[in-house]
C-alpha cells in the first residue's frame, strides 16, 4: 500500500489554473459505465462492494472521514454483506477517543460496531495542514454530490431509462484520467494533468496505481478481477455509490410495489366506474 496525503475530495473539488491549451470552462463529459445498480431493477453487487470498501479502508481513508456511515452499515441488507462477527471484528482494530470518563479525562477504547468509520484527522485544521491547504471533505456522500451535464438529448433519454449515476461515472472517469498534460499546458508545482478534471489541472497526484490494493484470491489462487486501476476506480466508485444512498435496493423495491399497486388500483377504479354508470339509463334513450 503507498498512502496519499493529497486526498481523493480535494482533488476532485480543486480549482485549478488553466494552461493556455484549454480554457477554464473546458470538460470533457466521462463515459457512461455499466453498473448492476442502475435503472429500476439494479441491485448492488456484494463482492464489488467488498472490494470497494478494501481500497476505500487502505487508501482513501489516509485522508478521508465518512462520518455518516457506521461500522455496523457494513452488515445491513442491500450492502456489502459483511457478518456482524466481521464487522465486531473490524471495529476492535480501530482505537477510538471516547470520554470523558469519571474523572473528566478523555480515554482510547477499542471501536464498537456503532462507531463512525474513525476519522484521520483529529480537526480540520490537521487535515488541511497534512494536505497542503485542502481540507479533505468527508466521503459519505460524494457519489450524489459530484455530477456533471449530460446534455441533449440524452438527458431527455435519461429521464425514461432513470439514468442518476452521473457521480460514480465521474469519480471512476478522474481516477482513471491522469495523463501527460500536452503541449503549451504549464503545471505548478504540486499540479497534475486530468482528463475529467474540469480545467484539466488537478490538486492531487494519481492516488492508486495498478498492484497497489490485493483482492482476495478464487480457488486457484488469483484474484477474479483484475488488480489495475481501471478496476480499483470502479470498485471505489460503486462503493461510493452505497455509502451514499445505503437503501438504495429498498427504495426501489418499495417504488416497484407501489407502481403496481397503483396499476392495480387503477385498473379496479376502471372496472368500478363500468359497473357504477351501467345501473343508469342512457343519456340519448332518456331523451
Amino acid at each position: 500500500m503507498i498512502p496519499f496525503r493529497l486526498s481523493l475530495a480535494a482533488g476532485l473539488a480543486a480549482v485549478a489554473l488553466a494552461g493556455p491549451a484549454f480554457g477554464a470552462g473546458d470538460r470533457i463529459k466521462p463515459p457512461a459505465e455499466t453498473w448492476s445498480f442502475s435503472g429500476p431493477f439494479g441491485k448492488f453487487d456484494q463482492a464489488q462492494l467488498q472490494r470497494g470498501f478494501k481500497v476505500v479502508k487502505e487508501v482513501c481513508a489516509n485522508c478521508h472521514s465518512m462520518n455518516l456511515i457506521k461500522l455496523r452499515n457494513l452488515a445491513q441488507p442491500g450492502g456489502p454483506g459483511f457478518t456482524a462477527s466481521q464487522v465486531a471484528a473490524l471495529a476492535a482494530t480501530y482505537t477510538v477517543k471516547d470520554g470523558p470518563n469519571d474523572t473528566g479525562e478523555m480515554f482510547d477504547r477499542p471501536g464498537r460496531a456503532a462507531d463512525p468509520f474513525p476519522a484521520p484527522f483529529p480537526n480540520e485544521q490537521a487535515a488541511r495542514a497534512a494536505n497542503g491547504g485542502a481540507f479533505p471533505p468527508d466521503l459519505s456522500v460524494l457519489a450524489k454530490a459530484r455530477t456533471y451535464e449530460r446534455g441533449f438529448p440524452q438527458f431527455v433519454f435519461d429521464i425514461f431509462t432513470q439514468y442518476q449515476e452521473q457521480g460514480p461515472d465521474y469519480i471512476t472517469a478522474l481516477l482513471r484520467g491522469y495523463t501527460e498534460p500536452p503541449a503549451g499546458t504549464t503545471l505548478l508545482p504540486g499540479q497534475y494533468f486530468n482528463t475529467y478534471m474540469p480545467g484539466h489541472l488537478i490538486a492531487m497526484p494519481p492516488p492508486i496505481s495498478d498492484g497497489q490494493v490485493e483482492y482476495p484470491k478464487g480457488p486457484d489462487g488469483k484474484s477474479p478481477v483484475p488488480e489495475t486501476v481501471a478496476q480499483y476506480a470502479k470498485d471505489v466508485s460503486a462503493f461510493m455509490m452505497w455509502m451514499a444512498e445505503p437503501h438504495l435496493e429498498a427504495r426501489k423495491r418499495t417504488g416497484m410495489q407501489v407502481m403496481l399497486f397503483l396499476i392495480i388500483f387503477a385498473g379496479l377504479l376502471y372496472y368500478t366506474k363500468k359497473k357504477v354508470w351501467s345501473r343508469l339509463p342512457d343519456h340519448a334513450a332518456a331523451h
